[in-house]
């Protein structure tokens, strides 16, 4: 009975509907206004879960997994540049710079050697003349860009060479690392330049490691006087100093920073040259 009279204690429940809605805030009642939206621009918010909408396209280079020869070649160039390099190959990555260059290749490709095609055209032409009972013509030698590393080396070791030009990125770089002392002896200007594809297409192959220059037409001689002369204030002249310098030996972005927060750490004087090296 007792527990019988408590629950008849509690007030009876509200009928639906019944309740009373609280007072409105004061300064809200101008806002009741409903705003129109234009249908043109409706808004559609997308659900990019499992199954729902395609995800933006996004850069996922460093995710990429690249092939084996294309890691290798940038394993390659990062180890190159955190091992200390010794003078004789530290001294490709001195290469000439990008206004002579450019008049470079406008010489080489006046002297580009013939192509096949050119070449058979050419034998053609003769055996036909031949076949009519005609005496060839007897043209001067052409001048051509000389290639092929053993004929460039006897040109230079003959003193007949006027410019050797030596790719910079030649591998193994054992072939022509011995180059540039052989040039200075032997008294002919050369230069290094960027690429040996770029070479390559000057003599019609894929790439060339050195190139020759032996003889140019007259009205080419101011340009060609103009090339030596670059070549010796950039290359021959240097070439004491350069023996001297060791490449590389330069650190990553983590790695410096490393060593900033250290130094800052324990009161010196952080300097960014300073702790570029090794």
């Amino acid at each position: 009975m007792l527990i019988h009279s408590r629950l008849n204690d509690q007030p009876p429940k509200a009928k639906a509907g019944s309740r009373k809605k609280p007072a409105p805030a004061p300064g809200a009642a101008g806002k009741s206004a409903k705003i129109t939206k234009n249908p043109l621009f409706e808004a559609k918010p997308k659900n990019f879960g499992i199954g729902q909408h395609i995800r933006p396209k996004t850069d996922l280079t460093r995710f990429v997994k690249w092939p084996e020869y294309i890691r290798l070649q940038r394993q390659k160039v990062i180890l190159s540049q955190r091992l200390k390099v010794p003078p004789a190959i530290a001294q490709f990555s001195h290469t000439l710079d990008k206004n002579t260059a450019s008049q470079l290749f406008k010489l080489l490709n006046k002297y580009r050697p013939e192509s096949k095609v050119e070449k058979k055209e050419r034998l053609e032409a003769l055996a036909k003349a031949a076949t009519e009972g005609k005496e060839p013509a007897k043209d001067k030698k052409p001048l051509f860009v000389k290639y092929g590393l053993n004929h460039c080396v006897a040109l230079i070791e003959a003193k007949k060479a006027s410019l050797v030009v030596i790719a910079h990125d030649v591998d193994p770089i054992e072939l022509v690392v011995f180059l540039p002392a052989l040039c200075r002896k032997m008294g002919v200007p050369y230069v290094i330049v960027k690429g040996k594809a770029r070479l390559g297409t000057v003599v019609h192959k894929k790439t060339a490691a050195v190139l020759t220059l032996q003889d140019v037409n007259s009205e080419d001689q101011r340009e060609l006087a103009n090339l030596v002369s670059a070549a010796k204030a950039n290359f021959a002249d240097k070439y004491e100093e350069q023996r001297r310098h060791w490449g590389g030996g330069l650190r990553g972005n983590k790695s410096t920073q490393m060593m900033r927060k250290r130094a800052k750490a324990a009161g010196q004087d952080s300097k960014a040259a300073a702790l570029g090296k090794l």
